[in-house]
């Protein structure tokens, strides 16, 4: 009777796949989704605090609470930290729920495709809006305008 060994590797050691060099993506992958986690954690909770809490609530968010945050560079910056962070994270979920669940490999790649597009579009707009806001246009109509803009 013949008895054949079979090993399993330590599993404190990386694997990697036979041929794989480099950079391993998905533990990057999975690393990001940890770290960008916990900051979007701390990044949510206060943009709900600051708009919520020491506001006036729901009914205090309007047209003016914005242009006035967004006045503030440190705004601008938490917002666009929330964008990126918030888009990149859902953005990587979906990829990993599209690589699961695709079986083939074309609907993969058009789905991804399309995927990264969205995402990128996205961050691309929400970056312009965050860093192009003006809530007091030269030549607009002053009754139009927020009540902290200069006539």
């Amino acid at each position: 009777m013949s008895t054949s060994t079979t090993s399993i590797p330590d599993p404190s050691t990386r694997y990697r796949r036979r041929g794989q060099r480099g950079v391993n993506a998905e533990m990057l992958s999975w690393m990001f989704m940890r770290a960008s986690g916990v900051l979007l954690v701390i990044l949510v909770f206060g943009h709900l605090f600051v708009n919520l809490w020491l506001g006036l609530g729901v009914k205090g968010i309007d047209f003016a609470f914005v242009g006035g945050k967004w006045a503030n560079p440190f705004w601008q910056v938490w917002d666009l930290l929330m964008l990126w962070l918030g888009l990149i994270h859902g953005g990587n979920g979906v990829r990993t729920i599209i690589n699961d669940y695709a079986r083939n490999d074309r609907l993969r790649l058009v789905l991804k495709g399309l995927l990264y597009v969205a995402v990128v579009v996205t961050i691309i707009l929400g970056t312009l809006v965050i860093f192009t806001f003006d809530p007091c246009p030269t030549g607009a109509e002053p009754s139009l305008l927020p009540s902290f803009c200069e006539g």
